[in-house]
């Protein structure tokens, strides 16, 4: 069992293509690609932190759809584009985690800006993809932050000591 995140898929968005500059032709493409390349890195005793945004205007059906697709079991933090309160019952939903490895923790969340005041830590993120690579690149030491949203990541999921390791290199 290994441990992975990922963030932002975003299925079935259609304007996400053009709004993020992925690399895809349409929709069907891009939502064939992203589950053949979380699943060729995903296996099925995996754990994946998926850090919220699964897809777009999905019904309760196309967001099942979805998960039976996706390797691995997925504990899932809700993105500004879910409503888990609409999606399949028993699916593990969190507004944040904190996520322990030895005496590192760090919060995943969707939104850095939905972080609870009590954390001054690293934030492991989502939301905002590729748009914003000054403030919110892969790594931002500045401010403690780890965008992985799908664009910034080659489009599939990270392993969570890859990334915790990106926090200990030096600037």
């Amino acid at each position: 069992m290994t441990r992975y995140l990922a963030s932002d898929l975003h299925l079935d968005h259609e304007n996400i293509i053009e709004y993020c500059d992925r690399p895809c032709d349409d929709v069907e493409e891009m939502n064939r690609e992203l589950i053949d390349n979380w699943n060729d890195v995903i296996g099925t005793d995996d754990v994946v932190f998926f850090l919220g945004d699964l897809g777009f205007m999905m019904d309760e059906a196309g967001v099942q759809n979805a998960l039976d697709k996706l390797n691995g079991r997925i504990v899932f933090i809700e993105g500004n584009h879910d409503d888990t309160d609409r999606y399949v019952s028993g699916l593990n939903t969190h507004q944040y985690y904190i996520l322990s490895r030895g005496e590192t923790e760090v919060m995943l969340t969707h939104r850095p800006q939905n972080c609870p005041s009590f954390w001054d830590d690293w934030v492991i993120h989502g939301h905002h993809h590729n748009n914003h690579p000054d403030e919110y690149p892969f790594v931002n030491p500045r401010d403690k932050l780890v965008n992985i949203s799908v664009e910034l990541t080659n489009y599939k999921p990270v392993e969570v000591r890859y990334v915790l390791e990106c926090l200990e290199a030096p600037e």
